[in-house]
């Protein structure tokens, strides 16, 4: 059996009677340097420190034991922590986790936050653009003292520097230490001895939080997107699944892979696009909107080591020769693909593919009404055709 016990920053003094006996009684404990040295006299175990990389030590943690082994962790190891990765490869019968209070719950507590209204972001191995929010509360989990100041800089280039700041350093321990700013005074001027232990808490201003396909003036775009009507009928045929991952082929201004990783918990993407200027457009929109798409070059040569998709979109580019039967040997049986076509020559080209594999081929013509004279009239948008099919 694995114990995972977790230990805040006020050491063996804040743990639960078991908890301490569990570190008492055992005879090897891992943990990180920082955890361990929170053990004190009492606890007479062989003390091993995590290898980098770590995850083939926690494949490895039972091989050779003789009884039970022990974890020493930050907080709750549940909460993006090492108690979680040690169920995932041993199972939750093989580990036993006690947990200490997070460092989310404390962060909250000294806030007066409710803790279920508060997201809880990870940046211990996610990029820092992720933790971008337009609204809401967010505990913010910092990967190093740099944290913070890099957090504050990304809010102010993307137009939330007013958002409100509170870094919070060895929550619970005697050294424990809150200080709030702007983000905008925390990038203009980010204190030089913040603690690496520490969580960022963020009220994101202004609030500016929009569920549902966004208008298409949320992004910035050259006119290479997909407009919002025809965004909200591709995602719905998109259908996203939690974690699945999406290739947006011909991708503009990346507003599809944008939405796709807004739609559900764990949804991600990659967009493949030829024109360096959009490259580098869709990696700012993805930035503004705290979402991670994977931005590459030209497709189908770029498809070449990247993850396997779940699902495919192709909304340009269908006609190169090539591109969409390479789009369709990369999915998987079950995979789902989606192509929209605007042009005579992109719609015969899906026509003969439904001919040949079946699915679903739709048709969408919207309008939009606009002055005309005194009056309103209509104006038709170009007609949309769309192709989805499930790979047998």
């Amino acid at each position: 059996m694995i114990i995972v016990v977790g230990i805040g920053a006020d050491g063996m003094v804040g743990l639960a009677p078991a908890s301490r006996a569990e570190l008492v009684r055992a005879t090897v404990i891992y943990g990180s340097p920082r955890q361990l040295d929170l053990l004190d006299d009492t606890v007479t175990a062989v003390r091993r420190e995590w290898p980098s990389p770590m995850l083939p030590a926690l494949r490895a943690v039972l091989d050779g034991a003789d009884g039970d082994v022990h974890v020493v962790a930050s907080g709750d190891p549940l909460l993006h922590g090492v108690g979680g990765s040690l169920v995932r490869l041993h199972g939750a019968h093989r580990v036993r986790v006690l947990p200490q209070v997070s460092s989310v719950t404390l962060a909250c507590a000294r806030l007066g936050w409710p803790v279920h209204d508060t997201e809880v972001i990870s940046l211990v191995t996610a990029e820092p653009h992720t933790a971008v929010r337009r609204g809401g509360r967010a505990v913010v989990l910092s990967r190093d003292r740099a944290g913070a100041a890099t957090l504050a800089r990304l809010l102010s280039d993307t137009g939330r520097g007013d958002s409100e700041m509170t870094v919070l350093e060895q929550l619970g321990g005697p050294a424990e230490r809150v200080r709030s700013a702007s983000a905008r005074e925390w990038a203009a001027d980010p204190p030089p001895d913040v603690d690496d232990l520490n969580v960022v808490a963020v009220h994101y201003l202004p609030d500016e939080r929009q569920y549902g396909v966004l208008p298409d003036d949320a992004y910035a775009n050259d006119g290479q997107i997909t407009k919002q009507p025809m965004r909200a009928a591709t995602i719905a045929a998109l259908a996203p699944r939690p974690g699945e991952l999406l290739w947006d082929v011909g991708a503009g201004s990346g507003s599809i892979a944008i939405e796709w990783c807004r739609s559900g918990t764990g949804c991600r993407a990659v967009a493949f696009e030829r024109d360096e200027r959009r490259r580098k457009r869709i990696t700012e929109n993805a930035a503004a909107f705290g979402v991670m798409v994977d931005v590459r070059g030209d497709a189908p040569q770029a498809f070449a080591d990247t993850a396997p998709p779940d699902v495919v979109f192709v909304g340009g580019g269908l006609t190169r020769p090539g591109l969409l039967q390479a789009c369709f040997d990369s999915l998987p049986g079950g995979g789902r693909l989606v192509a929209n076509a605007v042009t005579v020559e992109s719609e015969a080209l899906l026509a003969e593919w439904f001919s040949r594999l079946g699915g679903e081929l739709s048709r969408y013509q919207h309008h939009h009404g606009e002055p005309l004279g005194g009056f309103t009239g209509w104006r038709p948008a170009f007609p949309v055709t769309q192709w989805s099919v499930t790979k047998r």
